[in-house]
């Protein structure tokens, strides 16, 4: 089996991306990136799927569980769900920042499908974001964060803006691959093979 890439959508849930009084100030931004991000590796999934040919990606979909997003409560549920009838989409709890210490069997569950390569996004940057890149690198995977589609909330200091661009750095200096989601690269080559251009 080829190598695989997986696509982490971290914690994009109802509290931090849909309610009015609680979600980051980037809200918006973030469900616009991921909603084209999900349905650009849907595509490549599907048209794998038809062929009866084994899917080079999965979308793991990340859902925390804490005090304020508890399980079965509005502010705990996903905006992206994953399909229940589609052995390609993943869907993981988790209770701390980190998605590979909440779930030690995550990684080899994830060599199981011959996942090489973890690509990230969602919420929030420096905590659950970050924590979950830093664990993947640990793990052993090759990590890429797509810049654009990940946020937090602004804080006293600083904005969310300067928070994502700190994480990016630190990530990058630790040998994480920084990529705009607009230009990742499986999202363009669909894009391209569904237009029928070269």
């Amino acid at each position: 089996m080829a190598a695989r890439t997986a696509l982490f959508v971290i914690d994009i849930q109802n509290e931090l991306a849909v309610d009015d009084d609680t979600r980051i100030p980037h809200a918006e931004r973030i469900r616009n990136s991921g909603e084209k991000m999900i349905q650009a590796a849907r595509m490549a999934i599907d048209s794998y799927r038809e062929k009866g040919e084994t899917s080079p990606f999965i979308i793991v979909f990340v859902q925390h569980e804490d005090s304020s997003l508890i399980v079965g409560s509005k502010p705990w549920e996903l905006v992206f769900k994953p399909r229940t009838d589609v052995e390609q989409e993943i869907l993981i709890p988790k209770k701390t920042p980190d998605t590979f210490e909440s779930n030690p069997d995550l990684a080899l569950q994830l060599r199981a499908l011959n996942v090489e390569e973890i690509v990230v996004f969602g919420l929030q940057s420096e905590y659950c974001v970050e924590k979950t890149c830093k664990g993947a690198l640990i793990a052993g995977f090759k990590v890429t964060l797509l810049a654009g589609a990940h946020s937090t909330y602004d804080t006293s200091e600083k904005t969310a803006l300067d928070i994502e661009k700190e994480v990016e750095e630190r990530l990058n200096s630790r040998g994480v691959q920084i990529v705009s989601w607009e230009k990742l690269s499986f999202t363009k080559m669909y894009r391209t093979l569904y237009s029928g251009s070269a």
